[in-house]
């Protein structure tokens, strides 16, 4: 199988739900935030940027939803808290997320 183990090709099935909330908006201002991100906001996320969520975000996030996707560890990263959990910030530096995936 290319060197990949059986337990690499499960992880890499497992379907997540993965969810972006908002902790914190500068000054807890939404006037900070280009799209007006409130603390407090969650997103349910797919493929496609979910509706009024930012898409220099998204661009942001993408990469970290395929990586807990294909059962990639986030605390390897800089911001991972847990294994399917991290916090980032917007491109902007206004608006403090956290990434969390769930597997379903």
């Amino acid at each position: 199988m290319g060197g990949r183990d059986e337990t690499y090709i499960q992880r890499s099935l497992q379907i997540y739900n993965i969810t972006i909330n908002v902790l914190k908006v500068t000054n807890d201002d939404p006037k900070n935030c280009r799209m007006g991100l409130e603390t407090g906001d969650k997103f349910t996320c797919e493929y496609e940027t979910p509706k009024d969520f930012c898409p220099k975000c998204m661009a942001r996030a993408f990469t970290l939803m395929e990586v807990v996707r294909a059962g990639g560890d986030l605390r390897k990263l800089d911001g991972g808290i847990e294994d399917n959990k991290m916090i980032l910030k917007c491109p902007d530096g206004e608006v403090t997320l956290e990434l969390a995936g769930e597997k379903i």
